[in-house]
């Protein structure tokens, strides 16, 4: 599965996960959301959820992350091929979240559920999940080098104060330099505030 990257630069992001339980016809489905910023943290999280339900028959699951270059995943564990994992991530997909994913640990209770309520489900409590869960806005920004003589350290200073940007790194030299996390829409803008003073140099960094 492939997925597009981020269009524009706010997005929203699970900051705790919330857990819940959902139940059907036997069966029990114990769900886990949790932030994850890369497929490692991911993967890490989801063996925790591993190690709590140790006798569950499935661990399924589904997280996406990296807005700027996405990586996603999604996982069956063993149940009917799009039964479990794309129901997961549909729901993190319609909520219009990154960095965060979803685990689903699922005790058979004897009666089979069938694909359609499989599908119902694990889409159940992944949203149920989710609802619990705590959110928070995110921006996808950019690193910017801010270069200038030292004898423009005081106009320097109160650009910043104005502008839309952090210092993320101080780099002093022959000439005073900054690092500047700007948000990814108001990149041009904080060029050009700089651009119109004579002596001061930036530009975007590659990362």
């Amino acid at each position: 599965m492939e997925q597009d990257p981020l269009k524009g630069d706010h997005y929203r992001r699970v900051k705790k996960g919330g857990k819940a339980l959902l139940k059907d016809r036997g069966s029990k489905f114990h769900a886990q959301a949790f932030p994850a910023s890369s497929g490692q943290e991911a993967e890490a999280l989801l063996q925790e959820m591993r190690e709590t339900h140790p006798n569950a028959g499935h661990h399924c699951y589904a997280y996406r992350t990296q807005p700027k270059a996405p990586v996603l995943r999604i996982n069956d564990d063993g149940e009917p091929s799009h039964s479990a994992g794309s129901p997961i991530f549909h729901a993190l997909q319609s909520a219009g979240l990154w960095d965060t994913g979803v685990v689903v640990s699922r005790y058979f209770g004897g009666t089979k559920l069938g694909v359609s309520g499989l599908i119902q489900a694990y889409r159940g409590a992944a949203e149920a999940a989710l609802a619990e869960s705590s959110l928070e806005d995110a921006y996808l920004e950019e690193l910017l080098e801010l270069r200038f003589p030292y004898e423009l350290m005081a106009v320097a200073m109160k650009l910043l104060k104005e502008a839309p940007a952090t210092i993320d790194d101080e780099q002093m030299g022959e000439d005073a330099g900054y690092q500047l996390r700007v948000r990814r829409s108001q990149v041009s803008a904080v060029i050009h505030t700089f651009e119109q003073r004579k002596g001061m140099i930036i530009k975007v960094l590659d990362t």
